[in-house]
């Protein structure tokens, strides 16, 4: 999200985006408030409006928002049956009229039928648990369903879900066989255990600490059980705000997956959100597939702290929280709003969160993480460098720096010679006269997991290696802005051979920079395939009474200046180095209903220098080095096993069959576990890519002959673009 301040956008490039389930009113169906006419009007209005695109609502408009409704209630296609949708269909095309009329009749009716359906579905599952499984059969379920048809028949739905019951079942056995013999290993091997359990089981270990949750005395059917009645008392307690946000929200993301309506309560979770002002884990969450889904870890918060191998990241789905020593509870199927708050807490408190890992979205295992809740330390949002020294063929040492930018921060409302002023800028501005005084002979830009922040720092930051120019180009409804490097210092503040490193989740103002050093030729890109691909900015607008809630909208979109879109396909690596990111649903481009990639003019800029050039000899000189490197392999490993999870569509449910793919996934973990032990005892990097990164630089500075970077571009086409751009000419 980006809000706009005194003419400046603010960058949250991974904001939350999905609605948000309210508290609800007990067992009574609810019914609209006399006010949400009112409210749908002003969506109508605000809407086509304040968008970029600019489009009025229509019947396309209307059958995406009937599309997004519908998932919104029964995302993987289980709960309604075929004739169920059929019912529905006379709505496709009259969403747009209905807004506009302020009627908001239609998500109470699909409320509803979902909610019989679930009553009916709690009923079978019920039924079922009571009699006993054969894990014996050749059998499997399909998890992914988010593109197979509605049941057509009760019995088409049945077998379904017997099989869907028959997992979850095979799941926590299989789980409980782990836990055991997890029980018998020593504590040191215990505490990275990754254990499949779901539903409240105990985990083996709390990753960096003991386990204290005492297994529960529920058998596997009657967890499931238990799952099943939470949902539908979640369903059953549903309020009317929580089926109007629902409703407008399927209507705002028809436009882009990040414009979205916010009730009172979500805009009040929202703004918590925004300025980290709870004391919890340090992590933005959605609601997705019933779970808490991590959409960005935030530097400086004790999640981005944790160093240790089993941790939360981007992806991770939270399905249980306990408190302290308590028992895990289930959390799958609660409303988002009430799931965030038993995450967060007291500051100095622990909560332990049981997680499906981003890299197995099946569910197949999952991982157990504690934390200690604390607010985002501002002090870890900072820039940090420090000197790597790489050896040469003939043994002599080459200095070489690497800056880590977790986000682009900035004080808004004070001005540097102000106390309590911020500037990443600045910071690392400093970090380069540090390493310009020890003689470094080249510089690494770590924007790996960097979610955006302020564009104003971004393109300041671009002018530390580049001394003038466009930076980036932002796209309004009714104009294109070009955002040239400010007026600063002559001389720039680095000129060696430099690097940027990127991955998946490298977003919005990251790619901007990364994009500009690209364009300029100053800079050659290592890291996953892409960045996460956000070229869009977004603006909160109330709707007028507070009752009211707002509306987050897409007002613009970046490009660079080379003309191309950031939007799905973010930046490319010149050199790629996959993380086990690369391989996930992770990106804009895997989000439904994205802005497409679109292109303009571009703007008028000269390159710098031409380090695309040296990229063939840098990729071949790499690729023989990896091949010979025993952790590089290790790494591309899981990697390829990571990936390989992802496309998996179906899950075995005969015992032996789960009992190895089980196995296998927590080999995998401890495969990652024993590369971070070998790293350390071969004194390497703990980080395969930066090594690598390192090694990739050096290689530069070498067929550059460690040059600088010119200091002007000489001609009349640079000074025509600098009086084009205003600024005034050294």
């Amino acid at each position: 999200m980006i809000k706009r301040r005194a003419g400046i956008f603010w960058m949250a490039a991974l904001a939350p985006m999905a609605a948000v389930w309210a508290a609800g009113n007990g067992n009574g169906q609810p019914a609209p408030q006399p006010h949400y006419g009112d409210v749908a009007q002003k969506v109508a209005r605000v809407l086509p409006a304040a968008h970029l695109l600019q489009y009025p609502l229509s019947d396309e408009i209307s059958q995406k928002a009937w599309t997004n409704l519908i998932t919104a209630f029964d995302f993987d296609r289980s709960y309604f049956l075929q004739s169920d949708i059929a019912a529905f269909t006379n709505m496709q095309t009259r969403i747009d009229d209905a807004v506009k009329a302020g009627d908001v009749s239609f998500p109470f009716e699909v409320y509803r039928v979902f909610r019989a359906r679930l009553e009916e579905r709690y009923a079978y599952v019920t039924n079922l648990l009571e009699s006993s499984f054969s894990f014996n059969e050749d059998e499997s379920y399909t998890w992914k369903r988010k593109d197979v048809p509605w049941p057509a028949t009760q019995a088409e739905q049945d077998e379904l879900w017997r099989k869907r019951v028959k997992n979850e079942v095979l799941a926590q056995l299989i789980g409980r066989e782990l836990d055991q013999a997890a029980a018998t290993n020593t504590a040191a091997a215990a505490t990275n255990q990754i254990a499949a359990v779901t539903n409240g089981a105990p985990a083996a270990a709390a990753a960096g600490g003991a386990a204290t949750n005492t297994p529960p005395v529920l058998t596997p059917q009657e967890n499931v059980a238990k799952r099943y009645k939470q949902f539908l008392i979640v369903i059953q307690d549903m309020d009317e705000e929580a089926i109007l946000q629902r409703y407008l929200s399927a209507v705002a993301m028809a436009y882009d997956p990040h414009s979205d309506y916010m009730s009172p309560m979500r805009k009040e979770d929202f703004d918590i959100d925004m300025n980290l002002s709870l004391c919890g884990i340090g992590a933005q969450l959605r609601s997705e597939d019933g779970t808490a889904m991590i959409m960005e870890v935030i530097p400086g918060g004790p999640a981005d702290r944790d160093k240790r191998a089993i941790r939360l990241a981007k992806g991770d789905k939270i399905i249980g929280v306990g408190q302290g020593s308590g028992t895990i509870e289930d959390i799958v199927h609660l409303p988002l709003n009430k799931a965030v708050r038993k995450i967060r807490g007291e500051k100095g408190t622990k909560v332990v969160l049981s997680v499906i890992p981003a890299s197995d979205p099946s569910g197949t295992t999952t991982k157990i993480v504690d934390l200690i809740r604390d607010e985002v330390k501002l002090e870890e949002q900072a820039a940090t460098g420090r000197v790597a020294r790489v050896t040469l063929a003939d043994g002599a040492v080459r200095k070489l720096g690497v800056v880590k930018l977790p986000t682009f921060y900035g004080t808004m409302d004070k001005r540097p010679n102000q106390p309590g002023f911020r500037s990443a800028t600045i910071d690392v501005a400093k970090q380069l006269a540090a390493f310009n005084s020890e003689n470094v002979s080249g510089l690494i830009l770590d924007l790996r997991n960097n979610g955006g922040g302020s564009l104003r720092e971004a393109v300041s930051l671009t002018g530390l290696f580049v001394r003038s120019g466009p930076v980036v180009q932002v796209r309004e409804a009714r104009q294109i802005v070009v955002l040239p490097v400010p007026n600063m210092d002559p001389a720039m503040a680095f000129r060696k051979p430099m690097l940027v490193l990127v991955n998946r989740a490298s977003a919005s103002a990251s790619e901007i920079v990364a994009g500009a050093l690209q364009d300029y030729g100053r800079a050659v890109l290592v890291g996953d395939t892409q960045s996460h691909g956000k070229g869009t900015v977004q603006t909160v607008m109330p709707l007028g009474s507070e009752k009211f809630g707002s509306m987050k909208v897409t007002t613009a979109s970046f490009y660079r200046i080379n003309g191309a879109s950031t939007q799905r396909k973010g930046v490319g690596a010149d050199i790629v180095i996959p993380s086990t990111l690369d391989g996930l649903d992770i990106g804009e481009d895997k989000l439904p209903g994205s802005l497409p990639w679109t292109q303009i003019e571009q703007a008028l800029y000269i390159p710098v220098a031409d380090v695309v050039k040296f990229v063939p000899q840098l990729k071949e000189r790499s690729a023989k080095r990896l091949a010979d490197n025993a952790r590089y392999v290790r790494y591309c490993t899981l990697v390829r096993h990571v990936q390989e999870v992802n496309e998996k569509k179906e899950v075995p449910l005969e015992i032996n069959a789960r009992r190895k793919l089980m196995k296998a996934e927590n080999e995998m973990r401890k495969l990652e576990d024993d590369e971070q032990d070998a790293s350390k005892a071969e004194g390497k990097e703990d980080d395969v890519v930066l090594d690598e990164a390192l090694n990739i630089l050096s290689d530069l500075v070498t067929l550059t002959g460690g040059a600088d970077i010119p200091m002007e571009t000489e001609g009349d086409l640079r000074t025509r673009m600098m009086r084009i751009f205003g600024q005034d000419l050294p």
